[in-house]
């Protein structure tokens, strides 16, 4: 099975499902896992890109998440970056190379076919640019 595994999270239930599944992969071989949580922008006139949620909530949903994964007896970690706006992708398979994870497990928030097309989906972006193994979970 996968030995290390990357976690993406964020503040969806969809996320909460993509940890579980991370939990699962990581109990069956006793890996180790990286979550890594981009704190999201939003884009407002004039004020350039502005924090969607602050630091201690990034901090406390990660910290959520490794104590979850310890809890159950593995080894985990976690992360809270700032990416550049639209950058998120290219972020997470930065940390897949760098940890050397054998799969990257996200959520996707489900966006249908069409709005995934025009306003982009984090999770399709990855699944294109990966060299390695992407779960996604709904």
């Amino acid at each position: 099975m996968y030995d290390k595994i990357l976690v993406a999270i964020d503040h969806s239930a969809a996320s909460d499902r993509a940890l579980a599944a991370a939990k699962d992969l990581a109990s069956l071989s006793r890996g180790e896992v990286w979550i890594l949580h981009l704190r999201e922008r939003e884009v407002i006139a004039r004020m350039g890109q502005v924090p969607a949620e602050s630091e201690s909530e990034a901090g406390s949903k990660v910290d959520d998440a490794v104590k979850v994964l310890a809890d159950a007896g593995l080894r985990a970690q976690g992360e809270v970056r700032d990416p550049l706006f639209g950058h998120a992708a290219r972020e997470i398979i930065e940390d897949a190379k760098l940890h050397d994870v054998g799969v990257i497990v996200m959520g996707t928030r489900g966006r249908s076919e069409l709005t995934g097309l025009v306003l982009g989906s984090t999770a399709h972006k990855v699944i294109h640019l990966a060299d390695r193994p992407v779960l996604i979970v709904r």
